[in-house]
């Protein structure tokens, strides 16, 4: 069970609602993952547009609990103003950091996301930055006392798995809290890698909503995320140098 400060999950797989072709593939998508969490950027919510259509309008957002993004921030200061609109909203008391430091790479600033994780901690939500795979930098985000960590698998929206498989195995091992691979998985592998490796959940978005069909990559998605834990907590052979015969050989006769 995956468990987020006060709340409890069934389900390891947090499931971005962008870039679907429509609202009704979005849907599908949603229900075949049977993720209990969905993330969105609170920028795309008609908070700020009341004539913007809604874009999960479609589905009955009281089954899942939402849990809103600060994308598009790049300081502190503009994180912390979406997450407090959110709040103020009813949305939820969860939040996802995203403060962008590179417009080309889409990677989080490291200084700006430390600033907002521990100015909303101070204000009581419940934080979940989103960091590079940076070792060190998860660690002083755990001791600002998030609620878990989300390290990028690779940039955002790009498709190429982890890239750095041990700096993300080193965060796990020194988590303190869920650790939730985020940004980057392309293949139901990746994500099935991610939770071999120990991670908590795997958040993602673009890996379904481009894929040629969206719903049937939902799915797959949502088995690599319980076949990785899986494999992960029965605990894989180690690797050996030489081969090893599968059936016994004593009290077999000579031919």
């Amino acid at each position: 069970m995956l468990k987020i400060g006060p709340y409890s999950f069934q389900s390891r797989l947090l499931l971005g609602t962008g870039k679907f072709e429509n609202f009704d593939i979005q849907k599908q998508a949603v229900m075949k993952s049977e993720t209990e969490i969905l993330t969105f950027a609170v920028r795309r919510m008609n908070i700020f547009e009341p004539q913007q259509p809604n874009f999960l309008e479609k589905i009955d957002v009281t089954k899942y609990k939402l849990l809103p993004n600060t994308a598009g921030a790049k300081t502190a200061e503009e994180a912390v103003r979406i997450a407090k609109l959110a709040k103020a909203s009813g949305l939820c008391d969860m939040v996802k950091v995203e403060v962008i430091g590179c417009d080309q790479t889409l990677l989080p600033d490291p200084i700006e996301t430390l600033r907002a994780t521990k100015w909303l901690l101070d204000e009581g939500f419940i934080v979940l930055p989103y960091t590079s795979d940076d070792v060190v930098l998860a660690r002083k985000l755990q001791d600002l006392g998030c609620h878990a960590i989300m390290p990028g698998a690779s940039p955002i929206g790009t498709g190429q798995g982890i890239l750095n498989p041990l700096n993300l195995s080193l965060i796990i091992e020194q988590a303190k809290v869920p650790v939730i691979v985020d940004a980057g998985i392309g293949s139901p592998s990746d994500a099935s890698l991610a939770m071999e490796l120990g991670a908590e959940g795997v958040l993602l978005n673009s890996a379904v909503s481009g894929a040629n069909h969206p719903v049937q990559m939902a799915e797959a998605m949502k088995y690599a995320v319980i076949a990785g834990r899986l494999g992960y907590e029965s605990g894989r052979i180690p690797k050996k140098r030489y081969a090893s015969a599968s059936s016994p050989q004593e009290g077999m006769s000579i031919i």
